[in-house]
């Protein structure tokens, strides 16, 4: 199970890095969890950096080896993910929480976590992986480049980070079973879950601003989108990004 295993550091620059390096030298069972006090070097998407507060703020890595996961379906990672973060939050009783294409956890405009994939393959299916989790637990939420916000910040009360994590690993256990087998279910909670779904944003596609509108993610990962004119394509984080907010 998610957490049977764990290996707890002070400091670490980049959990997933740690996590990487050991399945490179050793066997790391399934579900093992690298959690640091204070990570140093965390990366997000598009190799922006993730601070976090040391010992207020939740930074931990999991190592996953999906049975037989097809490369072509490995979003379904990001999407297990996702929905296990939105989960523990809205059940600590954080409201309005939604998850950003691809993999950012949002509180209304506020980004509250990021979530970082790592694959390795081997003859087209996914040997193993390393999640990333970065929660801005009792911080005051500060993130490069984004809205920000914490958990403390949204209930008005500091929170057990421990507690949260417990939280955590339990419905990523759930979501993950939930994403080996029955991955109808999980696709349609990721896409109810999706924010911005239905609405006109400013997005950048091959870096020039145009206003679309998304209305769902395919099985590979990628946002399909309304674009003006009523024409409607999927695209990859390599073409399309949300605009400034």
């Amino acid at each position: 199970m998610i957490g049977s295993a764990r290996i707890e550091l002070a400091t670490v620059d980049s959990t997933n890095k740690h996590a990487a390096d050991l399945l490179h030298l050793t066997e790391v069972q399934h579900g093992t969890v690298i959690l640091a006090r204070e990570q140093t070097l965390g990366r997000g998407q598009r190799d922006r950096p993730w601070r976090s507060q040391p010992g207020l703020d939740l930074t931990f890595s999991v190592v996953l080896r999906p049975d037989g996961l097809d490369a072509g379906h490995q979003f379904v990672l990001a999407q297990f993910a996702a929905l296990a973060v939105r989960d523990a939050l809205q059940r600590t009783g954080v409201p309005d929480v939604m998850v950003k294409w691809p993999n950012d956890v949002l509180v209304g405009p506020r980004k509250v976590a990021g979530i970082l994939i790592q694959n390795e393959l081997q003859g087209g299916r996914v040997r193993h992986s390393v999640l990333g989790i970065g929660l801005n637990v009792n911080s005051d939420g500060d993130v490069d480049g984004a809205l920000a916000t914490s958990v403390r910040l949204e209930l008005g009360r500091t929170v057990d980070p421990e507690a949260l994590l417990s939280g955590l690993l339990d419905r990523l256990e759930l979501r993950w079973r939930q994403a080996m087998g029955h991955r109808a279910g999980l696709e349609a909670d990721y896409r109810d879950a999706l924010w911005g779904r239905g609405r006109w944003l400013p997005m950048e596609l091959d870096g020039a601003p145009i206003e679309a509108r998304p209305l769902e993610v395919d099985a590979e990962g990628r946002l399909l989108v309304e674009l003006q004119g009523g024409a409607v394509a999927p695209f990859g984080l390599d073409r399309l990004r949300f605009g400034p907010r």
